[in-house]
This record gives structure tokens, sequence and C-alpha cells, in this order.
């Protein structure tokens, strides 16, 4: 029995399912995933026999002077995920740039999770923590990190994207004649991106 962590980079998961799949009108907070049910699929779709050990999640969180109901759906939803004890969210409050010109006007940005991600995938492979790591992001910041645990470490490295997105394939494998696709990626569908709606903040 393979034992499976699963990491998020949450917010590239839930922008980009959300452009490929959302329906006409949605906004973005009506279209979060629960990344326990998107765990539980991703280790289902494995032919090895495989148990779902880990759930880790990297997301920003907002702030709540500048953005309060943003800010309580976060803290909902990370309540609600972490009541299943293998899931634990790592979260980062948001930079906000903002215009000078404009009263409440800002741009906010995740600041360090690529990297909080890149030291978790590595430092979980070099210490045995998992049999397999499936990673499911589209940021190519992560590259290296994957790269490190892929060909440097004793646990297979997997990856995961949603289906009409570019996997994050090592470049020097597609190169080759005939292209090696590594790692192996798991596509996920509209069909999961619907099924694994979250709906725990739904009230705000």
């Amino acid at each position: 029995m393979q034992q499976v962590a699963v990491f998020f980079d949450y917010e590239n998961v839930h922008r980009v399912g959300h452009g490929l799949y959302s329906r006409l009108g949605e906004q973005k907070y009506e279209t979060v995933v629960d990344p326990r049910a998107l765990a539980g699929r991703l280790v289902g779709m494995r032919r090895p026999l495989s148990e779902l050990a880990q759930v880790l999640v990297f997301r920003g969180r907002p702030v709540p002077a500048h953005q309060p109901e943003a800010a309580s759906a976060n803290d909902i939803q990370k309540t609600a995920w972490e009541q299943d004890p293998r899931v634990r969210v790592i979260r980062r409050d948001l930079r906000y740039d903002f215009d000078a010109d404009v009263s409440n006007r800002f741009v906010a940005r995740e600041k360090g999770i690529d990297v909080a991600l890149a030291i978790a995938i590595v430092g979980g492979a070099i210490r045995g923590e998992f049999d397999v790591a499936i990673v499911f992001t589209g940021d190519t910041d992560v590259m290296p990190a994957l790269e490190l645990a892929f060909y440097g470490t004793e646990p297979r490295i997997e990856i995961a994207c949603w289906q009409g997105s570019k996997p994050l394939w090592f470049a020097e494998g597609l190169r080759q004649r005939p292209p090696r696709r590594l790692p192996y990626c798991h596509f996920l569908k509209e069909d999961d991106f619907l099924a694994c709606r979250d709906f725990s903040a739904a009230d705000l």
C-alpha cells in the first residue's frame, strides 16, 4: 500500500479550473474546490494500491483590514478542510499594492507560497514522509524543486493538472526523440471540478 501525499498550489488550481470550467457569469469565489475531494480523486486514479496519507494546501490569506469577507471565507474553509486530520493548510498573508490615485483600489498578490510549496516537496521527500507525492500546480517557479525531488530522492514524484492546461513536464525530456513526458501527470476534467466544489463558506 503506497502512502500518497498530495500538494496543492491552491490559487493556481482554483484559478485555472475556474478559467476552464466555470459557467458564464460565475465569480471566482463561487467556484472554490475542496482539496480533500480532489486529493481523493487523484489517489483513486493510481493503478498501484494507494492510500491518501497527507493533503498539503498552500494558499494566500486575505488580510481582514482590506478584505474582511474574503478573509472570513478563507478562515472558514481552512477550518472545514482541516477537520480531516490528513489535511494541513499552509497560508501566508497576501501582499497589497495600493493605487496612489484611487482610494481603496489595490491589487492583492501571493507572496512566498511557491517557495513554501517547494521547500515542503523537497523536505518531505528527503525525510521519506511519503512513498509518492502528487503535486498539483502549473507554476513554473516550482520546477526546480520538482526536478530535485524527482531525480534526487527515493519517493516517486508525480504531477497533476486540469485537462486543457499545460503540465509541468521537464523540458529535457520533451526535447528527446521520442519525447519523454516526465513526471507522470494525472489529468483532472470538468466533471472532477464540478464534483469537488466546496460550499463551506457559501453563506457569506
